[in-house]
């Protein structure tokens, strides 16, 4: 789970901004928060993030997305560190960027950081935070590495140090060189973390092709309660030669695609898995079924269906998973609510959160523009969030740090106000649509 995420100087977060998962004292829905007792600490299961265009909310997302691929893939030998520091002031194109995560991990809470520029790593650092004490794991300044007590004499730690690159993290290096020790963050990163973007898919959705697997029998049950027309899912095999992918993707295919190996690719709204089996590529392609008015149940293509019934194909299968009691996944899902129905999206976060208790280790991070989810009855005050865009420069604001919300107040109304901020500024001049009408 994130217990906080902070960063600075990353696109228009200009300044020091974090996103709190620590529960207030505010009491409603306590029933769902997620307890760590060695800490006597309450997490929050879901954050939603609210703000108008361009305010920040996608660059939050960016963020989240250059970490977890930064630290999963590293750099090329001579590459640039893909970061993007705040662009209107040309100070800002000389310092480094900051990333800081405190993260509950099997139990236990670390932080994990980093700075850097475009050319290298300044500092990185690990920290185990225990109740009374906190144990700096490594810190890393730019060419040297200082470690806990327990590992400074460790000679394989200190000699992949040597060899990792300026451009490069030390985590990522250690785990690449088959050190082991901090796997459990690096792990957080890959699998852990989930990101789902308004054009992305779920990532791992193979296993809608596998009739024996639980996720495809749970899809097909649900997809005819969400009045989408879908009767259920099913596969078809499709030529690997007549897909409508480019020529070049399939010669790649050919060279890169291993015996007894899967790959997923989506093409013009369509979702494929291609494999090789005794030398022979097989393309599946996810098809969709509706009930006919003769009985027999119809077969369409994906691409057929409308946005919002491929929305909700790419989007249930994280919630199923959300809701599962032993997941420990963190989804963040940008722009949820394109394309889908309010109703339908606050369906959605009502199953996951009504399968949310004390002992939940799933999380959920949402930006959107739904204003119909701004509702008490759904989260609690301090689950909302705003990012406000003034001079250039986004901020990041918590519900719960305004003092005059009241229990009845109308947060809708005074959203839309504009007195919590996080709402577009729209000056269009009157003259100019005197001239059009003339």
């Amino acid at each position: 789970m994130i217990i906080s995420f902070t960063l600075e100087n990353w696109k228009s977060f200009r300044d020091r901004v974090s996103l709190s998962m620590i529960a207030s004292r505010e009491r409603q829905h306590r029933e769902r928060l997620a307890e760590v007792e060695a800490y006597k600490l309450k997490v929050l299961p879901i954050a939603s993030i609210y703000g108008g265009n361009a305010s920040g909310k996608t660059n939050l997302f960016k963020a989240l997305k250059f970490v977890k691929e930064y630290v999963a893939n590293g750099t090329k030998i001579n590459g640039s560190i893909p970061v993007e520091p705040y662009r209107l002031n040309s100070e800002c194109a000389k310092k480094p960027t900051y990333f800081c995560f405190e993260l509950l991990i099997n139990n236990v809470i670390y932080e994990f950081s980093f700075s850097v520029t475009r050319n290298k790593v300044i500092e990185e650092k690990l920290v185990m935070i225990e109740k009374t004490k906190e144990i700096e794991l490594y810190k890393r300044f730019e060419d040297r590495i200082v470690f806990d007590k327990s590992k400074e004499n460790n000679e394989s730690l200190n000699f992949v140090f040597k060899g990792t690159r300026s451009n490069q993290l030390f985590l990522t290096n250690s785990v690449s060189q088959n050190i082991h020790d901090f796997d459990f963050v690096y792990n957080w990163f890959c699998e852990s973390l989930q990101l789902i973007s308004p054009d992305s898919i779920y990532g791992e959705f193979d296993q809608l092709f596998d009739e024996k697997n639980k996720l495809y029998k749970t899809m097909n049950e649900i997809m005819p309660q969400l009045d989408t027309g879908i009767a259920y899912l099913g596969v078809d095999e499709v030529p690997f030669d007549l897909l409508a992918i480019p020529e070049e993707i399939k010669e790649k295919i050919k060279e890169t695609l291993d015996e007894n190996e899967e790959g997923r690719l989506r093409s013009l709204n369509d979702r494929y898995v291609i494999s090789r089996v005794n030398g022979k590529i097989i393309a599946k392609k996810l098809i969709s079924y509706h009930y006919g008015d003769d009985g027999e149940n119809k077969k369409f293509d994906i691409r057929s269906e409308s946005d919002g019934s491929r929305r909700v194909i790419d989007l249930l299968p994280a919630f199923l998973e959300l809701s599962n009691a032993s997941s420990e996944r963190v989804y963040i899902i940008d722009e949820f609510d394109r394309s889908l129905h309010t109703a339908l999206a606050r369906g959605l976060l009502e199953v996951y959160l009504q399968c949310c208790s004390k002992n939940t280790r799933s999380q959920l991070l949402l930006s959107t523009h739904d204003i119909m989810l701004m509702d008490r009855q759904i989260l609690r005050c301090d689950e909302m969030w705003f990012v406000e865009r003034n001079n250039g420069v986004s901020e990041l604001i918590a519900l719960s740090d305004y003092e005059e919300v009241r229990k009845d107040k109308d947060i809708r109304k005074s959203y839309l106000d504009g007195r919590m901020g996080g709402v577009p500024r729209i000056r269009l001049d009157n003259h100019f649509l005197a001239d059009r009408r003339e």
